[in-house]
């Protein structure tokens, strides 16, 4: 008796553990800011998207494949050339996610991988596009310009793949070695050139300063002479009184100065 009952019971677990197995492969779960898209065995890809939470479907007929619909960052390299033939270095960072809508589509006519296959394609076919309508200077000085009308194209070409460009930025630019070098050698030239007009603007100044001066000291000499003519020895005599005062009232401030009358025997008081 008690062995049919364990057989009762063992047999009911196990149906329970079967049960459970076919129920738990009938279930599937869409975590947030995902979609699935659902492939049938018999009828393929099918047009509905599938939202977030979780779902069933008929085990090892249907199969569920999770987009994540997020956007996701993308660092493209591209090696291209400019207007003036001159070759530039850009990264640009894309923030991505796909068309919810056309997942069935992404993954019929592209796969899973469509960031891997479309991204870098298209991303240097137009990189490559704009920036030959620039030269070497203008991507440096017109960088918006250029980063504006790379997101436009992009955006644009990108749309009919199914994605979205939340955003295109461009992070690296650089030049090859030959325009940095000449860069760096016209910058030397332009300070060179600077400072040698700083030099002749300099010498300029002084050779003003000097006729200037010497003007000066003419007319000097001319008032002096005039003066002479006009007043004789007065105005001689005048200045000599006026270096004394002014000799004096400098002696007069100074403390190592001392007055000594006039005659030997005031001298330390010596007797005579």
């Amino acid at each position: 008796m008690a062995a049919k009952v364990f057989e009762s019971i063992g047999k009911l677990g196990l149906g329970l553990a079967v049960a459970g197995g076919v129920l738990n492969s009938a279930l599937y779960n869409v975590d947030a800011g995902h979609r699935a898209v659902i492939f049938d065995r018999f009828r393929g890809v099918q047009d509905a998207v599938v939202g977030e939470g979780t779902h069933f479907l008929i085990p090892w007929v249907q199969k569920p494949i999770i987009f994540d619909c997020r956007s996701r960052p993308r660092n493209v390299p591209v090696i291209t050339g400019s207007k003036d033939l001159q070759n530039v270095n850009i990264t640009l960072r894309i923030l991505f996610r796909p068309v919810t809508a056309q997942l069935p589509r992404i993954f019929t006519s592209i796969g899973e991988d469509y960031d891997e296959r479309v991204l870098p394609s298209i991303t240097t076919e137009i990189l490559k596009s704009v920036v030959a309508r620039f030269d070497a200077g203008e991507l440096i000085t017109q960088r918006e310009l250029v980063s504006r009308q790379v997101s436009e194209d992009l955006t644009e070409r990108a749309a009919t793949f199914g994605l979205i460009l939340d955003d295109v930025s461009l992070t690296h630019l650089t030049f090859g070695k030959e325009f940095t070098e000449a860069v760096e050698m016209k910058q030397v030239a332009q300070q060179e050139a600077e400072r040698a007009r700083f030099i002749v603007e300099k010498a300029e100044q002084q050779k003003k300063a000097a006729v200037i001066s010497a003007e000066g000291d003419s007319k000097a000499a001319e008032l002096i002479a005039n003066s002479l003519a006009t007043a004789g020895d007065g105005l001689i005599e005048l200045r000599k009184l006026e270096a004394a005062e002014d000799i004096a009232y400098q002696l007069s401030r100074s403390r190592n100065i001392t007055y000594l009358p006039s005659g030997q025997s005031v001298l330390l008081q010596l007797p005579q």
